[in-house]
Formats: structure tokens, sequence, C-alpha cells
């Protein structure tokens, strides 16, 4: 019995752990670098490191967040959670704390934005260095989970 209970137990942990390096096999474009963020600097302005140069927002889009949660929820839930704190940010209140473009471009460039965007560094020194999975979403499909972002206040 204790053999099993510990097979399973593993299983469950090897699992977790895997769970967040899924993904589809779309690509995305090429990164291109943006100049890093000053100390000084307000996170707002900073747009990050890749494909993303420009964000226009309007009113939020039903079809597009909801899209974007079902996206969410099949590719990042199983460390992020809406609200809370877990293996990685929650991102209710993201688009208060961040630009859009540097948002999208953490979903599509998470390898070069944890190794040149300082905020991205912050983040994974503050989350036991748990590098976010590169999920290989489109740009598109970045979008819609921005917008499903806007939705979380």
């Amino acid at each position: 019995m204790k053999i099993s209970i510990k097979l399973v137990l593993t299983f469950t942990i090897i699992t977790l752990l895997t769970s967040c390096g899924g993904g589809s096999d779309q690509k995305t474009t090429q990164s291109s670098t943006t100049a890093p963020m000053t100390n000084d600097q307000d996170p707002m302005t900073n747009k990050g490191i890749g494909p993303v140069k420009q964000v226009t927002l309007g009113e939020i889009n039903p079809t597009m967040a909801a899209e974007g949660e079902q996206i969410y929820k099949s590719m990042c839930s199983a460390c992020h959670k809406p609200a809370e704190k877990f293996i990685g940010p929650a991102p209710k209140g993201i688009m208060e704390r961040r630009s859009p473009e540097w948002i999208m471009n953490m979903i599509l460039n998470p390898e070069e934005m944890v190794k040149s965007d300082p905020i991205a560094k912050k983040l994974l020194a503050e989350f036991n260095f748990a590098p976010m999975a590169n999920q290989h979403l489109t740009e598109e499909q970045a979008r819609k989970v921005l917008e499903y972002f806007r939705t979380l206040k």
C-alpha cells in the first residue's frame, strides 16, 4: 500500500511540474529587442522584448475575451490562477501594472524576457526561479488572452 501511495504522489508531482511545458506546435514571429527598462522607468512604458511593438485597445471585445479565457484555461491554468498567486503570478489587475505590449511579449517570448527584461527577472526571482514555459501561442492567441485579462478586475 505504501508503494502505491508513493507512486501516485510521484506521478502527481511530475505531472504538475511538466504540465506548464505543454503547448501546440504553432510558431510565433521572430523576436526583436526593445531597450531594457531602467530602474526609474514607469513599468507601464516598458513594452518588453519580443515581436509586439504596439497594441491599440478599445472597448473589451466579449467574443475575443471568451476565446482568450478558453486559451488561458487550457494553456496557462496549470501554473496561474486568475486572482491568486500560484506557481506563477495572478493575471488579475495586470492591466494596471504592465503595458499590453509587455504582457503579450511575456506570453510570446518568456525565455528572452526573463533573461533581459528587468521586470521579468524580478518576477522570476519572486516565484522561486520557476520560469514561465513557452506555450508557443500565436500573436492572435496572445491578444485573445490579453483581452481576457482585461476582464479580470
